[in-house]
Formats: structure tokens, sequence, C-alpha cells
């Protein structure tokens, strides 16, 4: 049993923007999921200290195709509410990343329930990302987000925008309105209204190390819209070594007893000789806040840096800890809701969990670089210290054809202990990787397995060290492959723009073509 506090964060491991709604006694919590399908998760609880996986919102083609759309592209920042009995869902599908074009398409999904059937989706605009809707007390909807230029000598963050929603005529009506600009760089707009005031909360000063809240309040809906005396709600921008880093982006929930609390992103970075970095991505975490008798926001603890341990709601009792599941056995005729897949759902025609029952089954097909169809299925890393081991059956019969244990960020930038077929040895197991886009083998590493009957992967992290090994039999194993940089699996390595996190998962690729299966018997994530 543990007591009635929350624990930071949350949601651990890849688990960004985080979008926050009560329904009666239920808190749902979702989040981005960027190139990774299906699109964002969701989490329920009844007391906002534990939380369950409930699923994900965008779970098919209609509300979700991914395919060829940039790495750390896709899903940015859904916005989830619940009004008229009905919850409502605004995401956008980003295509481009980088400058100066962010080629974006905005949609609203609704359902009468968390778990659907979610609508066919309605486009709302393409002007910029961060969309969320505002539902005001007359009953008018109103969508916000960043209103982006791509101009030179301009810049790119050009404000919020404000347009009213019509669910009639599901469409945008009137014209879009700047309500605020600033000189700090503001995005994720989400609006509130309290006795009397509108306040424009605000993620500033980008994603990474300044991140931070910044909140805004009006008389009017369309502004002007003044801001926090005080500055920032929420960050840690001037703090390098709280354990809580790159806070910001945050949403509100009251609770029944009239409490409020933040959900927020944040990061824990592990050291490396370059600095940190943080391999387990963005996470969610909670913070608890009052309103102040001039009516402004504040973390209840008094300063503006974001705690790892915070009181839980009045209402919420001693709870039982469960402890999460480390092994999938692929016994269930469908994938766990853990898994992921890269743009395109795991369907018949490469995965299959029935053909061979007990196993999991991947037909290969495009290469690791691939942003169109691969055969990969993987799991958040949700700590630094952790083990995952697999079971492989695999007969290539050419050097295309590979399959085994990956390591993941993104196209450009993951390790991969894969089996292959080398003339004149037949099986060998080694390692290959890309690293900021350079391609590397370490063939030196290569060992022959060709009388493996089958073949234990296994990769260890420790903190910014990441180690592979091997096994026949998984009794005696043997390292494969030197040590390597596991904080490369961050945003924080390289020169593009990143905003995901670390997965591990399996694999397979046939880059002939004829679509050759391997099988894996069971997969462990143990921390």
């Amino acid at each position: 049993m543990t007591s009635g506090r929350i624990h930071n964060p949350v949601l651990p491991g890849f688990h960004p923007d985080p979008t926050v709604v009560r329904v009666g006694v239920d808190y749902y919590l979702a989040t981005s999921s960027f190139e990774w399908f299906p699109g964002i998760p969701v989490h329920r609880s009844t007391d906002l200290v534990t939380w369950e996986p409930a699923g994900h919102l965008l779970d098919r083609t209609e509300l979700l195709d991914l395919r060829g759309v940039a790495d750390s592209a896709g899903v940015w920042a859904p916005s989830l509410s619940h009004r008229d009995g009905r919850f409502w869902l605004v995401y956008g599908i980003v295509s481009t990343v980088g400058s100066p074009y962010k080629d974006v398409d905005n949609y609203l999904i609704t359902a009468p329930a968390i778990d659907g059937p979610w609508s066919e989706p309605v486009f709302l605009n393409s002007s910029g990302f961060d969309a969320s809707l505002f539902h005001d007390d007359d009953g008018r909807k109103w969508l916000v987000n960043l209103q982006w230029d791509h101009r030179e000598r301009r810049p790119s963050f050009a404000g919020i925008v404000l347009q009213e929603y019509d669910h009639g005529e599901r469409a945008l009506i009137g014209e879009p309105r700047t309500v605020l600009r600033h000189d700090e760089l503001i995005e994720g707009p989400n609006l509130y209204r309290r006795d009397g005031w509108y306040y424009l909360m605000l993620a500033e000063g980008g994603t990474g190390w300044n991140h931070g809240i910044l909140m805004t309040r009006s008389r009017s809906l369309t502004g002007p819209y003044e801001l926090d005396p005080r500055g920032s709600l929420l960050t840690t921008r001037d703090t390098p070594d709280w354990p809580l880093l790159k806070a910001g982006h945050g949403e509100l929930v009251e609770t029944p007893d009239g409490e409020w609390y933040l959900a927020h992103l944040a990061s824990r970075p592990v050291a490396t000789p370059a600095g940190p970095r943080c391999v387990l991505g963005r996470e969610t975490c909670l913070q608890r806040v009052e309103w102040t008798a001039d009516g402004w926001l504040r973390l209840a603890h008094g300063d503006d840096k974001p705690r790892s341990e915070v009181p839980a709601p009045r209402s919420a009792g001693a709870h039982v800890h469960r402890t999460p599941q480390v092994r999938d056995d692929f016994d269930a005729p469908v994938l766990d809701a853990r898994w992921s897949t890269l743009r395109v759902p795991g369907d018949a025609s490469w995965l299959s969990l029935t053909e061979r029952p007990g196993w999991l089954r991947l037909r290969g097909r495009q290469s690791l670089h691939s942003h169109f169809e691969q055969s990969l299925v993987a799991r958040r890393l949700t700590a630094v210290r952790c083990e995952a081991t697999t079971v492989l059956d695999f007969r290539p019969s050419h050097f295309a054809q590979l399959a085994g244990l990956i390591c993941w960020y993104d196209t450009t930038t993951h390790y991969y202990l894969r089996v292959t077929h080398t003339e004149g040895r037949g099986r060998v197991l080694g390692v290959v990787l890309s690293d900021d886009g350079t391609y590397r083998e370490l063939a030196d590493d290569d060992v022959d397995i060709d009388d493996w009957p089958l073949i234990h992967l296994r990769a260890r992290f420790d903190e910014a060290e990441l180690r592979f090994s091997a096994s026949p039999d998984g009794i005696a194993w043997q390292p494969v492959g030197p040590l390597l940089d596991a904080s490369k699996l961050s945003d924080d390595y390289g020169d593009r723009l990143r905003f995901t996190g670390a997965f591990v998962g399996v694999c397979a690729q046939d880059l002939g073509g004829t679509r050759v299966q391997a099988d894996f018997d069971w997969f462990e994530l143990r921390d």
C-alpha cells in the first residue's frame, strides 16, 4: 500500500504534451505520439495517483495516415475535452519538420465514450500547430492555435490565433484573429474561463532546456491579454541540476472537491561527457496549483519548480501499487496496447500472432531508414536502467534478409542487434547502427550462429551505456559488439529537431521483397 501522494512522472518514458480532462470521477490523460501508430495513447485514473492504459484514440487509418511523414513529425500536441455529453479531440498531423515550413493539418473528432466510436475527422485548418478547442459558457466553441510564419526576417512563432467553430456546420466560421503576440517563443495555447476572466495558458521558450509555462488573462475572449506579472508559472530553465528538467507545456484539471492540478511535461536526463541527454524523452508529470486572491495561478508549494512528489487530492486514499507486467508471451490474438508500430498499423500483411500460436511473426519489408513500410514493433523505455530480452527463430538465406532486437530513436539514430546471412558462413549475428544519419556495420564483431537452434537476444541499458549480448540457450550469454552510447537515443543528440524518446523492440527486413518471416517467442522488458 502507498499513501495518497503523486509520484512524478506519472507517465514515465515518451509521453509528451499531456492533455487532461475529468468526466465524473474519472480522469483521462492523453499524449502526443508523433510517427508512432496507433496514435495518442490515453490513460485513466480515479485519483490522479495510479494511471492505467485506456487504449489509443487514433487507432484506424481513416483517422491517422502517417505514411511518409518525417521523423518527429506526425501527431503533435492533441487536445482532449468533454462537453455536451461527448469527448472532443483536436489533433494535428505534421508532415514537415524543420524550417522554413511546417506542413500541418488540424482535425476534430468526437465520441460518446473515451473508447469510441470516434466520428469521421473534420478538417479545421493548416495555419499552425498545437490547436485546442475551448467550450465557452454560452455554448460557443473556439479553436486556438499557433500561427506559423515561414517568411524570412519574420518571427516563425507569429502569435496565437482564435477562430470560432460551428459544430452544426462542421467548420470554422468567421475570420481568424490574432489575440496575442510575444517576444518570447510561445505555443501550446489552452483557454480557460474563471471568475470573469479568460485565461490563456501557453508553453514558452521551446521544448528544450528553456521550456516553461506562461499564464495570461483578459476580461474579453478576444483580448487584449495581459501577462502574469510574476513571469513563468513553471520552469526549470535557471536550475540545470533539478531532477525534472525541460518542464513546460501544460493543461489544467479540477477535482470534484475544487482542487486544481497541472499536467505538464518534463525530462530526466542522464549525465554524459557531452552534457545531459534525456533518453526517456519528455514524460508527463502533475503538480498541485492554487488560484491567488488576485486571480493568478501558482504552484501550491510556492515557487516555479516542479516537484517529484506532490500531495494527491484529498479524496485519494491509500492504494495498492501494481507491479507492471514485464513479459509478453504473445499468447493473445492481438498485440498488447504497450506495443507501437512505425507509421502504419500492424495488419495481417506483415504481422501475425495466430499463424504460429504463442509467437509473434513478422514478415520482412523495407529498411530501417524507410518512412513508409517498416516491420517494426517496439515499446517505450520507462527507465534508464533496464534489460530487454527476446527469443528469435529466423532462417535467412540472403544478406538482404535481417531480423532482431532494435534499440530505436528514429530512422537516423538506432542500434540493431541483427541476424542475417553471409555468403560462406550462413547465419551471423552482429550489430549495425545509424548514428545521426551515418550507417555503420560493426562486422569485426559478428558471431557465427548457423548451428544455434534459437537465438536469445538481449539489450542492457545502464543510463548512458548500452550493451548487447546473445545466447543459444538463454543460459550461457556472450557480449556482441562494443559498449555503445545509449544517450544518442535522445532529443538532445545531433542537429535535427527531435521530439520523441527511446524505444526497444523487434523488427525484420527483406530488401529483396520476398517477405521472409521472423518469429519471436516472447519479449521481456525488465527494470
